[in-house]
């Protein structure tokens, strides 16, 4: 991919579109793409929501070719919630078809003049730009079945809801799935909300007269995406659980090894869990039927197909098929053991264009606050409901976990770097702590994938209850995340790559099929570090110090039932993870 996009919407006379060839950025996609740009040109102690902050819409290096579940989006810019540096990933089919049109990133600059709102249209032929001010604060369902209506369901939609208009921290970008629905979200950090002070609504993506990528190596390429598509086949973990339980697959684990934080994180274990995991939410969507109820990708390409379709009891499309974050966030972090009430929360989520990680935890303070009772779904429903049409309650909820807290006086915010933390508590999965805390994403799960070694014995069995080897475990898995993110490639392949060294190897050759490259393991180990290393650094001049890569203190205080776990990572073994 060899061409950047800007979109100047500070321009004298409306939105100004430069095509650039892409420089110095050679070699450089996804989330390594987003957080160069970021890092270079956004100035770091700037206002997110000031001219001075930049929007990076990045496809990952493989996206748009034949390699397999490698259609990853990365948006990012600095972020209203955390005020550092943020990638958020998203599937969906924005990233194939920019890859097709041989377009490497997106860029949204300057400052917006008037109220008008803006629809940007990507094609072979170019890029057009229209005022379009009968999009105001349509949610995203409503959005794209106006532009399905225009475009036909040939295109890709990029968008966001009411919340990004309203530029509320918490808010999402919204990316269409193969299905035309806005369920793939980039959804951490409040990126919708940078998309929203730019006056852009949404952006068509339309590939037609387009083809799939060529790799500079044809043969070579199709060996290794075959030894690829063997590799997460034959792993039990891609090729087995998560396409028969998708995400959810997690809920028994986390639970029965007492570290699925429930009620605000004061449990580990959650009594109500039989009634949302895998095997019931798996169950009950075959048991409705309906197309595509189980085992569905979230892009074109994904040879995992973690996802699936959720219908009513009426045989209705509600939403796409909860993730396991969702459904832990909804569900036993605020003491609701209802799928369908968990399932109305995820749609609203996402047709506002909220994350369902920051609105799950802060409607878990509010209840923690006394405000609404724990299990009550209704009331989750009512808030969220609230939280899409800007009541002052929901402009509070809107504005991050966080906030929450402090507007009710609490110190019990599971954040760090002011981002919500998901659904791993630290007490116990210590990795995903020490992630938490040391991640220049702030408490972003996808940072680092500490699941897979602690649960699952991918690359080495490491115990999550015991501190040795952790900071490591962090630290390896950081780097394989900004890979990841960078290339394309979906996180969770990391099950594959981490446990079979073949699998591993036939990525590398993937890349260096297309690009015509001799990369070594290291090499690319090298690229997630240097990534890493950006959004550090750009971190440190926006202010951020070492007191910052730290958990809340009531996390090493409060003993966490069953174990009775405190988070006892010592700030200096902290302060080891980035030191490479």
């Amino acid at each position: 991919m060899e061409k950047l996009i800007r979109i100047d919407v500070g321009a004298e006379g409306g939105p100004k579109v430069t095509w650039e060839a892409i420089g110095k950025y050679v070699g450089f996609g996804g989330r390594a793409l987003t957080s160069a740009i970021v890092y270079d040109e956004v100035p770091a102690d700037c206002h997110p929501l000031g001219p001075e902050n930049k929007l990076v819409i990045a496809p990952g290096l493989m996206s748009g070719s034949a390699a397999s579940t490698s259609g990853r989006l990365s948006v990012g810019c600095k972020s209203p919630l955390t005020g550092g540096i943020k990638e958020a990933n998203a599937g969906g089919q924005a990233a194939q078809y920019l890859g097709q049109l041989n377009i490497a990133a997106i860029v949204l600059e300057g400052e917006r003049t008037g109220s008008d709102l803006y629809k940007v249209t990507i094609s072979k032929d170019g890029v057009k730009i229209e005022v379009d001010n009968n999009l105001k604060l349509l949610p995203n369902y409503d959005l794209c079945d106006k532009m399905k209506d225009i475009h036909g369901n040939g295109v890709c939609v990029i968008s966001i809801g009411p919340a990004g208009e309203r530029k509320m921290a918490n808010s999402t970008i919204a990316v269409t799935d193969q299905e035309f629905r806005p369920t793939r979200h980039a959804k951490r950090g409040g990126v919708g909300a940078v998309m929203g002070s730019k006056g852009i609504k949404c952006i068509v993506i339309d590939p037609t007269g387009t083809t799939l990528r060529r790799p500079a190596d044809p043969e070579k390429f199709k060996t290794a995406n075959e030894n690829f598509v063997k590799g997460l086949q034959h792993h039990e973990i891609t090729g087995q659980r998560l396409p028969l339980y998708g995400t959810n697959m997690l809920t028994n684990v986390l639970n029965e090894a007492g570290g699925y934080p429930a009620f605000n994180f004061r449990q580990g274990q959650f009594d109500g869990c039989s009634d949302i995991d895998g095997a019931a939410l798996i169950q009950l969507e075959n048991d409705r039927g309906g197309i595509g109820s189980s085992s569905l990708g979230c892009h074109q390409g994904c040879d995992i197909k973690c996802s699936g379709t959720y219908y009513d009891k009426d045989g209705n499309y509600l939403t796409k098929q909860p993730e396991y974050e969702t459904i832990w966030a909804h569900g036993g972090n605020c003491g609701i053991s209802d799928l369908d009430s968990i399932a109305r929360l995820d749609f609203l989520n996402d047709n506002y264009g909220f994350d369902s990680i920051e609105m799950g935890t802060s409607i878990g303070v509010v209840m923690d606050a006394g405000i609404i009772e724990f299990g009550d779904a209704a009331a989750a429903i009512r808030l969220v409901e609230e939280a899409g049409k800007a009541t002052p309650m929901g402009r509070i909820l809107g504005s991050g976990t966080a906030a929450t807290a402090r507007c009710f006086g609490l110190e019990r915010a599971p954040v760090v770097k002011g981002q919500a933390m998901s659904g791993y508590d630290p007490r116990v999965v210590r990795s995903a702590g020490i992630t938490y805390a040391t991640s220049p994403q702030g408490a972003d799960h996808t940072g680092s994938y500490a699941v897979a070694p602690s649960f699952f014995e991918i690359s080495g069995d490491v115990e999550s209850l015991s501190l040795d080897g952790q900071v490591e475990e962090s630290r390896n898995l950081q780097i394989v995340a900004a890979i990841l993110d960078s290339t394309g490639f979906c996180l969770f392949v990391a099950f594959a790559i981490l446990d079979e060294q073949e699998t591993f190897d036939a990525m590398v050759e993937i890349i260096n099929a297309m690009y015509d490259l001799s990369m070594t393991g290291g090499d690319v180990v090298e690229l997630g570090k240097n990534v890493l290393r950006m959004e550090r650094k750009f971190n440190e001049k926006a202010g951020f110090t070492k007191a910052h890569d730290r958990l809340p203190k009531y996390f090493s205080r409060e003993p966490l039932p069953p174990h009775n776990a405190v988070f006892d990572v010592s700030n200096e073994e902290l302060d080891r993870v980035h030191a490479y």
